[in-house]
């Protein structure tokens, strides 16, 4: 390869790059609206808050479920990437998966309207439940597998129980401002630890 291909190929490689930024900070754009707004905010206000056009939305996302599928996901990515992160950074395991458990309240309680959303008959929002589960339940229960092993938790809950139950706490919290669901998960978690 010359260099001149070289310097094509990094060209071409920063503008994905940029792409990808542009896009990530697109979504991040859109949820913070959703979470102030609702799904069904102007997508000029999304666009305004992007720094973008109208026109890069709708290349990007032709159709408002597109968008809000792409959110959702996005949303569901980061608390997956979090756990690995924050396991790797902790103190200790139970304190990452208190953290962590701390990010999936934010995500369940600031999906402002998607849960709605994702109740409709849109075939597209079929798929958002296993992919939510795919990418999460793995992650809680790696957390949940070393403070275990750290002898920190007890070991006879499983990844897809906590989650539940910590669903079901934040079930409420939209209507009722005084209603504290992080609150009552550290409540949860804290329950987990075994006695010294």
């Amino acid at each position: 390869m010359n260099d001149s291909d070289q310097g094509a190929e990094r060209a071409a490689q920063s503008k994905r790059k940029d792409a990808r930024r542009n896009k990530e900070a697109l979504l991040d754009a859109a949820a913070a609206v959703f979470i102030t707004s609702g799904v069904e905010a102007p997508v000029r206000d999304i666009a305004t808050k992007a720094g973008v056009g109208l026109g890069t939305i709708y290349r990007h996302f032709p159709t408002r479920a597109d968008l809000i599928i792409a959110v959702y996901r996005h949303q569901v990515d980061a608390c997956a990437e979090a756990g690995p992160t924050l396991l790797a950074a902790g103190p200790t395991p139970h304190a990452a998966l208190g953290r962590w458990i701390s990010l999936f309240v934010d995500f369940l309680v600031t999906k402002h309207g998607l849960a709605a959303v994702l109740q409709s008959d849109n075939a597209a929002f079929d798929t958002l439940h296993a992919y939510f589960l795919d990418r999460l339940v793995p992650v809680c229960a790696r957390l949940l597998k070393a403070a275990a092993a750290a002898g920190e938790i007890r070991s006879d809950i499983s990844a897809y129980e906590l989650m539940r139950g910590v669903g079901n706490l934040c079930i409420g919290a939209d209507s009722d401002p005084g209603y504290d669901a992080r609150r009552l998960a550290e409540i949860l978690i804290a329950g987990l630890r075994l006695p010294h």
